[in-house]
């Protein structure tokens, strides 16, 4: 990535960006006025991009066949799974409905050309079984960017899927793309999502068994674990036993990880050269698990980083500790939750907006988590995409609203901060560069690269912002995108 994005390129240069607050863009226009309507309209239209932009799902020839042929090949395996194993039922609508689980039909022939990748299943601690894939670099393979051979052992990387049925198959474009440029990467399905088993077996047996009535544990709304699945629960429990399984004999890629001491690690204690990232509900279990577990190096959240379990999470977020800010985080946040909605209404939650006739408050998404981990010290930065909504970090078929390059953007900054964090290449430049190149699939086994201009793909609505040290320098800037109103 580092040859082909234009950046700054000395501390020298990257001490001018320590700055107390930036002014909004003179041609910023004024909630009410006809130019601020006309530009909201256009945002949210931009929000259906990844359906209706240049490329995107109804414009590409190509993803309406991959679709159909990924998800009759998909099903039928699922189904074949759950009759080989029935006394494992999975009720949720990544068993049920088909092409929930499919992803990016798109990234088809990724696995054995760009990558190598290998479903697994494993039991939690409550005897359900969960299933998942593990994704790492083809051997002798070389990184996509920089043409560099990769070279092995590999930074580890567990992503953890959002809530509301929430699948691994939804998060497939970013475990191949870090894969493919030198880490062994690993999705899940929580219990009771996906194609993971809905019920526990708290007997020990090889049957389903659950008492409601039974004393909750490990945080559980109920007395029996795992149900339902909309929980923190789910997620915090499901990140753990996750990284034990992939630390264990029994990951298949487990010889390429890298095991040896980090001595370069920012955070005193986090050795292990692992990261954790989550989206949504798994973005809140993240946020929490950072704080505790101490295999974990570095963080990310994909809506929202959250300084403890409740705070930019959905329903079922709001039942565990305070969350205390230890490893670097990324966050990528949202303008929009589920719908997009206009400017005079962003107020409030996701699921109840309110009015705000004075237009968006610039600083909402920063008070989610970022502003506590810059409080505490802790490096972190702050990505808001332009005209993004909550769903865009999920491939999700036709129906539901995302940007056209969101995802794109967000794959590059998690590739450069984990290649800052796990890596330690020194890529804070690159952090704060203005224009990247993405490679993204567009069908039949091709990758093109993606031009991405860090100021028309900003948020003009709400403040990014980043806040971490490089030695004795601090470098930080409340308001990358120039928003106006984010004060330091």
């Amino acid at each position: 990535m580092r040859r082909v994005l234009t950046a700054l390129t000395t501390l020298t240069t990257l001490s001018a960006f320590v700055l107390t607050g930036s002014p909004a863009r003179a041609d910023t226009p004024q909630p009410g006025t006809p130019a601020y309507l006309t530009r909201d309209l256009a945002n949210i239209a931009a929000s259906y991009g990844r359906e209706t932009g240049p490329g995107g799902q109804l414009a590409n020839p190509d993803y309406l066949p991959a679709l159909v042929t990924a998800t009759t090949s998909l099903y039928a395996t699922q189904l074949l799974h759950q009759l080989a194993t029935p006394n494992r039922p999975v009720i949720s609508a990544g068993q049920l409905v088909p092409g929930w689980n499919i992803g990016n039909p798109l990234r088809a022939g990724w696995n054995g050309t760009r990558g190598i990748s290998q479903q697994i299943s494993f039991l939690n601690r409550y005897g359900a079984l969960l299933r998942g894939t593990v994704y790492a670099p083809k051997p002798g393979a070389r990184d996509p960017y920089t043409g560099a051979t990769l070279h092995g052992p590999y930074p580890g990387v567990v992503i953890t899927p959002g809530s509301i049925q929430g699948s691994e198959g939804m998060y497939v474009w970013l475990a191949e793309d870090l894969a493919e440029r030198g880490y062994v990467v690993m999705t899940y399905d929580v219990q009771g999502q996906g194609t993971s088993e809905t019920l526990p077996h708290t007997t020990g047996g090889t049957l389903p068994f659950c008492n409601l009535f039974a004393a909750p544990v490990d945080g559980n709304m109920l007395g029996c674990p795992g149900v339902p699945f909309q929980q923190i629960a789910n997620f915090t429990t499901g990140t753990e036993d996750a990284l034990d399984w992939f630390l264990s004999s029994g990951n298949p890629y487990g010889n390429q990880l890298d095991r040896s001491p980090d001595l370069q690690s920012v955070t005193p204690g986090r050795t292990t050269r692992i990261a954790i990232i989550g989206h949504s509900l798994g973005a809140a279990a993240v946020s929490e698990v950072q704080g505790t577990d101490p295999r974990v190096e570095a963080v990310v959240a994909l809506d929202k980083l959250a300084t403890n379990s409740g705070s930019g999470s959905l329903v079922g977020g709001k039942d565990g500790p305070a969350n205390i800010p230890v490893v670097p985080a990324l966050a990528i946040q949202s303008e929009y939750f589920l719908t997009p909605v206009p400017y005079v209404a962003t107020g409030g939650s996701g699921l109840v907006p309110s009015a705000t006739p004075k237009g968006p408050d610039p600083m909402r998404e920063r008070r989610t988590g970022f502003d506590g981990w810059a409080a505490k010290g802790v490096d972190s930065m702050l990505i808001v995409p332009r005209a993004s909504t909550h769903l865009e970090y999920t491939d999700i078929p036709y129906v539901l609203p995302a940007s056209r390059y969101g995802q794109d953007l967000t794959s590059v900054y998690v590739q450069l901060w984990l290649e800052k964090y796990l890596k330690h290449v020194d890529d804070t430049a690159q952090l704060l560069g203005t224009r990247f190149t993405y490679l993204e699939p567009r069908g039949k086994g091709v990758w093109a690269p993606v031009s991405l201009d860090r100021s028309t793909g900003l948020s003009f609505y709400y403040c990014s912002a980043y806040d971490f040290h490089d030695g004795s320098t601090e470098l930080r800037d409340p308001d990358i995108a120039h928003v106006g109103g984010c004060t330091p």
